[in-house]
C-alpha cells in the first residue's frame, strides 16, 4: 500500500510575506504572469519553479534555479524545519468551498503499484522537470493525490491557527499547518497506506520523480534515498473535499467542406438551441448539457445509446473523442473556463467549441477502483495548491 512519510521541509522565514512569494503550478503560468510574479519579490518561488537563464553569469536555467534556492537558504529567507513533519494544507475559495489535505512524501511506485494515474497524459517531455530536480535537489511543488481511504481527513484535520497563510490573485486563501508529533504522523501514514492513491494533478512531475528514482538507484547500486519519494498533497476522495471542473475542447482548422454537425450527428442527437452563443452557452452549462458552439449557432448534444457502448465509457471526454477521431489530424486545444472557450469561437477565430460537463467524484472513484485511466484532459481540479508553501529537499 502507498508509503507516506514526513520530511523536514524548507519554508519561507516568517519575515517574508507569503503572498509575495507563492506562485501557481509551473504548467499554468504563462510569460506575462511569470513576469508579474517575479517582480513581487526577489525570492518568489517562480524564480526557481520556472527559472530563466542568467546570461551575465553564464548559468543555464537549472543552474540558476539551484543557485537561487541555495542563496535563499544561506540568507535565511528560506529555513529548514527542525524535525520531520507533515503539513496539513487548506484551500478556501471566495465562495466558501474548502479543500483540506496533507503534504508529505509519497513513495514512487511501479506502474502496477498503489499510486494510480487517474487519466491518460498527452505526451510531454519530462526532461525539463528532470533537469530542474537534478540541479536543485528538491521537490519544488507538490503533486496532488486522491486517497481512497474513507475518513482520512479526520487524521489530519487542522487544529488551532495555521503556521502560514497566503491569498492568491483569485482570492483563494491557502493555509498551512505543521505536525511534528510522531504518533499523529504515524496515524496519518497508516491512513494513507490503507488504500491506493490516485494522481489527480501532477502526472508529469510524478513521472519525473520515478525517472529520477531509477537514475539515482542505478548510480548508487540500488541504495534507497530521498529520491524514492516525491512531495505530494494527499486529499481524501470525497465530494466534501473536491471541486472538479470540466475541460472544454476548442477546435480549429477543421478541413474545408467538412460538416461538423454531420460528424457529431453520427454519435449524438443535435438540437439547435439558438444563435446567441454567450447567453445560450451559459444556460446550457448551468443545466448540465453537453453543447457544440459554432459560428452559426449553438447545439445541445444528447449522446445516443450506441455512443456509450462504442466508447466503452459514460464520460463526456470519451464520447467527444469518439466523434473527433473521425477528423484526421485534428488537434483540439483545451480551456477550463467556458467563457474563454466560447470566446475562442466568437472572437478568436476558432471553428467550434465543445462544452463538456464536469466529471463527478463518484465517476472518479469508480474508475479509480477499477484502475482505469480516463482520457486526457478529463478533469480540472481547482483551486490549485501554491508553489512555495513548502519545498522538500531531495538529498542522497
Amino acid at each position: 500500500m502507498p508509503r507516506f512519510e514526513p520530511f523536514a521541509g524548507l519554508r519561507y522565514d516568517p519575515s517574508v510575506p507569503l503572498d509575495d512569494v507563492v506562485a501557481p503550478p509551473y504548467d499554468v503560468v504563462g510569460p506575462e504572469e511569470r513576469a508579474k510574479l517575479a517582480s513581487r519579490h526577489r525570492a518568489n518561488s517562480i524564480h526557481v519553479e520556472l527559472p530563466l537563464e542568467d546570461s551575465v553569469s553564464g548559468l543555464d536555467r537549472y543552474q540558476t534555479a539551484a543557485r537561487l534556492l541555495s542563496s535563499w537558504v544561506e540568507e535565511g529567507l528560506v529555513r529548514r524545519d527542525a524535525a520531520p513533519s507533515v503539513y496539513p494544507y487548506r484551500m478556501t475559495s471566495p465562495c466558501g468551498g474548502t479543500t483540506t489535505g496533507v503534504i508529505g512524501a509519497l513513495a514512487c511506485e511501479a506502474p502496477d503499484g498503489d499510486v494510480v494515474p487517474h487519466e491518460q497524459t498527452i505526451g510531454k517531455d519530462v526532461g525539463d522537470r528532470l533537469e530542474l530536480l537534478r540541479a536543485c535537489h528538491a521537490n519544488l511543488s507538490p503533486i496532488w493525490g486522491l486517497s481512497l481511504t474513507e475518513g482520512l481527513t479526520k487524521t489530519y484535520e487542522p487544529l488551532g491557527s495555521p503556521q502560514r497563510t497566503a491569498t492568491d490573485d483569485a482570492g483563494v486563501v491557502h493555509q498551512l499547518w505543521v505536525i511534528e508529533d510522531p504518533v499523529a504522523i504515524e496515524s496519518i501514514s497508516q491512513g494513507v497506506a490503507h488504500a491506493p492513491v490516485v494522481i489527480a494533478d501532477g502526472h508529469h512531475r510524478y513521472e519525473t520523480a520515478v525517472a529520477y528514482q531509477a537514475e539515482r538507484r542505478t548510480a548508487r547500486g540500488g541504495a534507497p534515498g530521498d529520491y524514492d519519494l516525491v512531495m505530494a498533497l494527499v486529499v481524501e476522495l470525497t465530494e466534501a473535499q473536491l471541486s472538479v471542473g470540466a475541460v472544454h475542447r476548442v477546435l480549429s482548422e477543421i478541413p474545408p467542406g467538412m460538416d461538423l454537425l454531420d460528424v457529431m450527428g453520427r454519435w449524438f442527437d443535435c438540437e439547435l438551441a439558438g444563435s446567441t452563443a454567450e447567453e445560450l452557452a451559459g444556460e446550457l452549462v448551468r443545466s448540465g448539457t453537453l453543447a457544440l458552439i459554432t459560428r452559426s449557432g449553438v447545439w445541445a448534444l444528447a449522446p445516443r445509446p450506441e455512443a456509450y457502448s462504442a466508447a466503452g465509457s459514460n464520460l463526456d471526454s470519451s464520447l467527444v473523442s469518439l466523434a473527433l477521431e473521425q477528423i484526421a489530424g485534428l488537434a483540439p486545444t483545451y480551456r477550463q473556463d467556458w467563457h474563454d472557450a466560447v470566446r475562442a469561437v466568437t472572437e478568436g477565430g476558432a471553428d467550434a467549441t465543445l462544452l463538456l460537463r464536469p466529471i463527478t467524484v463518484s465517476q472518479i472513484s469508480s474508475w479509480a477502483h477499477e484502475r482505469r485511466r480516463m482520457p486526457p484532459k478529463s478533469t480540472h481540479f481547482h483551486p490549485k495548491p501554491r508553489t512555495g508553501m513548502v519545498f522538500r529537499p531531495v538529498v542522497e
